[in-house]
């Protein structure tokens, strides 16, 4: 006797009269989890397995951070528009066809007809596969494996070939910029915040989404500085207490602009924005007016605007703060552990150590003074 249990994500096997229902893979799999739990454990046990299972999808669902879930949507995207393209079946993750996923965005897989760089389409291609598998589709490890030598290999090809694609890596923060930046702010609200959203970020490392995620009770003053508590991590989350000290130059402060910035929203806006909950960056539009938290677009396109009506002559990307400290650091001969510890790195990560980018190769020269 087969027992049918209904939940959100299964329904009846079959109507009444008998009329199959066509369940998607995904509600027929479960469907035939449930019943073999209520074989084994009951009705009443199976009902709440069931609804177990529909928490877990959703607790999947809810911490799964908003840039992964565009990401998937957006490779997915792209996988579609190859299998038109090609007239291969979206639900088929073959050898060949990962293969020809590959050569394809490396040769006309953007919308405008070019092709992607290596990096852009080393990503589509895992969050593609990803998209198969959620669609349980089967793909096997060696499959991909090989899509990616491929991937691997044709991007040689492109290099030998003389093709540099993609931006590169972002342009880092250093004083002269810093110093321009600050120049540049005008004596308004706005021009508050943007001075203190440039230097604590530079002086902690920040990634375009960590401002855009404090609250003020996450910014504390203490006698030698302020202590950002920065939310890090991009699946498993921590909390990183960065401190950063009053500078020498009260010009390049970023805690004396920080205060400086705070106080004037709470005196310009009323005593609401001074509850610990508020975000610590406000947008701000064109007429002053306080539209709510940053989020981390606004924060990007704020950083260059900042950069651009500064003059800095190579505009700086929401990157470029967090790739400012590691150079500048390095050059300043700090510790490299101690620039990990303050940014969030792991100590000895290859991702900062490529960030302490040198101005020409001169300085720091492993073969200078060598003959």
């Amino acid at each position: 006797m087969t027992v049918t249990v209904e939940t959100a994500a299964a329904v009846d096997v079959a109507e009444p009269g008998g009329t199959p229902v066509v369940l998607d893979p995904a509600a027929a799999e479960r469907q035939t989890l449930i019943e073999r739990w209520a074989e084994r454990h009951g009705v009443d046990a199976a009902h709440r397995l069931a609804e177990a299972e529909d928490l877990a999808d959703a607790v999947a669902k809810e911490i799964t951070p908003d840039n992964t879930e565009d990401t998937y949507a957006k490779s997915w995207r792209v996988w579609q528009r190859f299998c038109s393209s090609t007239g291969l079946p979206e639900l088929e993750g073959s050898r060949g066809a990962l293969v020809a996923f590959v050569t394809w965005m490396l040769r006309e897989g953007q919308q405008n007809g070019k092709g992607y760089a290596p990096s852009s389409a080393s990503t589509h291609l895992a969050a593609a596969v990803v998209g198969l598998r959620d669609r349980k589709v089967t793909v096997s490890g060696d499959d991909q494996s090989e899509a990616r030598t491929a991937l691997e290999g044709l991007a040689v090809k492109l290099l030998q070939a003389g093709e540099r694609r993609g931006r590169g890596q972002a342009v880092g923060a250093d004083v002269d910029g810093l110093r321009a930046i600050v120049r540049s702010c005008p004596d308004t609200l706005t021009g508050d915040r943007d001075k203190a959203l440039v230097l604590t970020g530079f002086n902690y490392a920040s990634r375009s989404q960590d401002p855009a995620g404090l609250q003020s009770g996450d910014v504390t003053l203490r006698p030698q500085g302020l202590v950002v508590a920065v939310l890090t991590g991009k699946t498993k989350h921590s909390v990183r207490n960065a401190k950063i000290r009053y500078a020498q130059d009260p010009e390049l402060c970023p805690v004396r602009a920080y205060t400086a910035y705070r106080a004037r929203l709470v005196a310009e806006h009323g005593r609401q924005w001074a509850d610990p909950s508020t975000p610590a960056f406000v947008g701000i539009d064109q007429h002053g007016h306080v539209t709510g938290g940053m989020v981390p677009d606004s924060v990007t396109r704020a950083i260059k605007r900042i950069s651009k009506r500064a003059g800095v002559p190579i505009h700086w990307t929401g990157h470029s703060l967090r790739i400012g400290l590691a150079s500048t650091g390095r050059k300043q001969g700090k510790d490299g552990i101690a620039i990990a510890d303050q940014g969030g790195w792991a100590r000895h990560s290859r991702s900062m150590l490529g960030y302490m980018q040198r101005d020409d190769g001169w300085d720091d020269n492993a073969s200078a003074g060598l003959t």
